[in-house]
C-alpha cells in the first residue's frame, strides 16, 4: 500500500511540476530537459562538421591541385593565403597545418564524441528506460554549456593572429610545448588546451550523468537483461570516457605547464636556432603514453554509440529479433575492457622494446574478435529478414559496410612490423577514416533519420535521404579506398604538398581524384542539411511509432517535459519481439504484458503470465525508495 502511495505522489508531483510554466530561456537554452539538451547537442555538432568539412575541402584543394590559384580565398582567409607578383594565390604552409589539426579536433571531439553520444545518450536514455528525465538535469545543463563554452574558445583560436593550432590534432610536443616552433604554436595552441579542459569536463559531467540514470531510474520491469543494445552502448561508452578522459586532462595541464611556467614534463634537451633551451629530464613519449591512453579508448567512446544506434534501426527494420542479444552485449563489454590496453600501438615507432611492442600487437588483434562478433551479428540478423529500406537502414547497413573494410585494414596496422612501414602515411589516415569517421557518422545520419519523428513530431523526406545515402557512400570509398594504394606507396600525411617528389608524380592524377571525391561528399550534406532544416518546421506529421518499433521511447506522443503525461509504462518483454511466431502482428512493444497479446498454442502460457506478474511486483517493490 505504501508503494501505490509513494507512486501516485510521484504522478501527482509530476502533473503539478507540467503545469508550471516555464521561461523562453530555461525551456530553450537553459533547460533541463533532456530531450531540448539532445536537441542542442545535435545542432551544435552540424554546425560544427559544417565548419570541419569546409577545413578539409580546403585542404584537400591545397592537395590535389597544388598549382591552383587560390586568391580567390583570400577574402575568407586573409594572410593565410599569399598573393605572388603573377597575383597567384598561394596557401600558407603553417595555415595547412593548422587546418589539418583543426579538421581532426572538430571531427573527433566536437562532432563524433559531442554530436553524437551528447544528442543520443541524452535523448535516448531516459525514454528507452522508462525514466522522467536524467539522475540530475542540473548537471545535464552544464554538461552542455560547458561543451558550449569549449567550443566558442575553439572556434576563437581559429582567428587569432598567429593562427590556430598546428600540432596534429594529436599535439604532440616539441611543437605543442614551444610557443615559438612555429605559428601554430602561439596563442592558438593555447586555446587548444584551454577549450580540450573544458570539453573533457563536459564529458565527465555527462559521462557521470548517464551511468547513474540507467542504474537507478529503469521503469518497473526494466531489468538489464531487457535494456535495448542502444543503452548498454551508451553505458560503456561513458564508462569509457569517465576512466580515459581524466587522463588527456593531465597531459593538457602538464603541456599548459610545460608552456606558460617553465616546467619540463615533456621537453628535454631542446635546440632552437642553435641555442640550447634550460629544459631537462622531461619526455616527449611521456606525452604520447597519456595522449593514447585517451586516444584509443577514444576511438570506441566514438563508435559505440554508433554500433548501438545501428543495433535497434537494423532489427526494427529487419523485423527480425536482434541475433545475439547477449553476444552483442559481452562484445561491448569486450571492447570496453580491451580498449584500455591496446595504445602503444600508436607508438610503435617510437622505439618501444620490441617485447613489449608484441605485447600491445597481440592484443590489438584479439580486440578484432568481439568486433568481429558484433559485424557477424549484424550480418546475421539482415540474413532473411523482411527488410524495409528506410534511409535510416540503408545509413545503419552502409556503418556495417564500413566497420568490416575498415576493420580489416586495422589488422594490418596492429602487426607492427608493417605499421613501422606504413606509419604515418596515408594508409593509416584511410583506416581511420573509414573505422572511426564514416563508420560513425553513417551511425549518427541513421540515428537522426531513425529518431527524427520522435524529436521534432515530423518526417523527413524520404526520397531526399536516399540521394543523401547513395551520394555519400560512393563517394566516401571513392576517396579512402584510393588512399590505401597511396599509402602503400609511401604518401606521407600532413605533408603540404608531393609536387617536389618524383616518386609521387604519376599518382598526381590519383591524388586530385581523391579531392574531387572528398567535394562531392561534403557537398552531398547539403542535401541532409536542407531536408533537416525543412523537416522540422514543414516535414509531414509524423505518427506516434512510424517504424512499428518496441522500445518504450515509441509509447508517447511527442513527450513533453517529463515524458509521460500520466503514469510511465511498466515493462515486460525483452526490446526485440519482432515477427513472434504464433502472434499476429510481427512487433509487439516493450509494455504490452503476455496476457494482452494475440498469442496461441505457447507452452505453459498460464505460468509464464504468473511468472511476468511477479516479476512486475518485485520490480514495483524494488523501484520504491525506502
Amino acid at each position: 500500500m505504501a508503494a501505490v502511495t509513494a507512486h501516485v505522489a510521484d504522478v501527482h508531483a509530476h502533473e503539478e511540476h507540467e503545469h508550471h510554466e516555464l521561461s523562453f530561456v530555461r525551456k530553450y537554452i537553459f533547460s533541463e530537459d533532456h530531450k531540448t539538451i539532445a536537441k542542442q547537442y545535435l545542432i551544435s555538432g552540424i554546425i560544427w562538421a559544417v565548419i570541419g568539412g569546409l577545413m578539409s575541402v580546403v585542404f584537400r584543394l591545397q592537395l590535389g591541385f597544388p598549382n591552383l590559384d587560390m586568391a580567390w580565398l583570400k577574402p575568407i582567409l586573409g594572410q593565410w593565403v599569399s598573393i605572388s607578383a603573377e597575383g597567384v594565390g598561394k596557401l600558407d604552409p603553417n595555415f595547412y597545418l593548422a587546418l589539418v589539426t583543426m579538421h581532426g579536433t572538430i571531427m573527433v571531439f566536437f562532432v563524433l564524441t559531442a554530436g553524437l553520444s551528447g544528442t543520443f545518450s541524452n535523448f535516448l536514455i531516459p525514454l528507452q528506460i522508462g525514466a522522467r528525465d536524467m539522475a540530475s538535469g542540473f548537471i545535464n545543463m552544464l554538461s552542455y554549456w560547458f561543451f558550449f563554452l569549449s567550443s566558442m574558445v575553439m572556434f576563437v583560436s581559429i582567428f587569432v593572429e598567429t593562427g590556430p593550432a598546428g600540432g596534429g590534432w594529436v599535439v604532440y610536443p616539441p611543437l605543442s610545448a614551444l610557443a615559438d616552433a612555429n605559428p601554430g604554436s602561439g596563442i592558438g595552441m593555447t586555446l587548444w588546451l584551454v577549450a580540450m579542459a573544458l570539453f573533457i569536463v563536459s564529458s565527465l559531467l555527462g559521462g557521470i550523468n548517464y551511468v547513474t540514470t540507467v542504474i537507478n531510474l529503469r521503469t518497473r520491469g526494466m531489468s538489464f537483461d531487457k535494456l535495448p543494445l542502444t543503452i548498454w552502448a551508451f553505458t560503456f561508452t561513458a564508462i569509457l570516457g569517465i576512466l580515459a578522459f581524466p587522463v588527456l586532462f593531465s597531459a593538457a595541464l602538464l603541456l599548459i605547464f610545460d608552456r606558460s611556467f617553465g616546467t619540463s614534463f615533456f621537453l628535454s634537451e631542446i635546440y632552437v636556432n642553435g641555442q640550447a633551451l634550460p629544459n631537462q629530464g622531461g619526455s616527449p613519449i611521456l606525452f604520447q603514453h597519456l595522449f593514447w591512453f585517451l586516444g584509443h579508448p577514444e576511438v570506441y567512446i566514438i563508435i559505440l554509440p554508433a554500433l548501438g544506434i545501428t543495433s535497434e534501426v537494423i532489427a526494427t527494420n529487419s523485423r527480425k529479433p536482434i541475433f545475439g542479444y547477449k553476444a552483442m552485449i559481452f562484445s561491448m563489454a569486450g571492447i570496453m575492457f580491451l580498449a584500455f590496453i591496446v595504445w602503444a600501438h600508436h607508438m610503435f615507432v617510437t622505439g618501444m622494446n620490441p617485447f613489449l611492442g608484441s605485447v600491445f600487437m597481440l592484443l590489438t588483434l584479439i580486440i578484432a574478435v568481439p568486433s568481429a562478433v558484433k559485424a557477424f551479428n549484424y550480418i546475421t540478423t539482415l540474413w532473411r529478414g523482411n527488410i524495409v529500406f528506410t534511409p535510416a537502414m540503408l545509413f545503419a547497413i552502409g556503418l556495417v559496410s564500413f566497420f568490416v573494410s575498415g576493420g580489416l585494414t586495422g589488422i594490418i596496422l596492429g602487426n607492427s612490423a608493417l605499421d613501422i612501414q606504413l606509419h604515418d602515411t596515408y594508409f593509416v589516415v584511410a583506416h581511420f577514416h573509414i573505422v572511426m569517421g564514416a563508420a560513425a557518422i553513417f551511425g549518427m545520419l541513421a540515428g537522426v533519420y531513425h529518431w527524427f519523428p520522435k524529436m521534432f513530431g515530423r518526417m523527413m523526406n524520404a526520397k531526399m535521404g536516399y540521394a543523401h545515402f547513395w551520394l555519400t557512400f560512393i563517394s566516401s570509398y571513392l576517396v579512402f579506398f584510393p588512399m590505401h594504394y597511396i599509402g602503400i606507396a609511401g604518401f606521407p600525411r600532413r605533408y603540404y604538398q608531393w609536387s617536389g617528389f618524383a616518386t609521387f608524380d604519376s599518382y598526381a592524377d590519383l591524388n586530385a581524384f581523391i579531392t574531387v571525391a572528398a567535394i562531392i561528399s561534403v557537398a552531398a550534406q547539403a542535401i541532409f542539411i536542407s531536408n533537416f532544416v525543412y523537416s522540422i518546421f514543414k516535414g509531414k506529421k509524423a505518427p506516434a511509432n512510424p517504424w512499428n518499433s518496441n522500445t518504450l521511447e515509441w509509447t508517447t506522443d511527442n513527450p513533453g517535459h517529463g515524458n509521460w503525461p500520466g503514469e510511465i509504462p511498466t515493462v515486460y518483454r525483452w526490446p526485440y519481439d519482432y515477427s513472434k511466431p504464433n502472434s499476429a502482428v510481427d512487433f509487439i512493444p516493450q509494455n504490452i504484458p503476455y496476457s494482452s497479446t494475440p498469442e496461441s498454442n505457447l507452452p505453459h502460457e498460464n505460468e509464464m503470465i504468473a511468472d511476468e506478474k511477479e516479476i512486475e511486483k518485485l520490480e514495483f517493490d524494488r523501484s520504491i525508495p525506502d
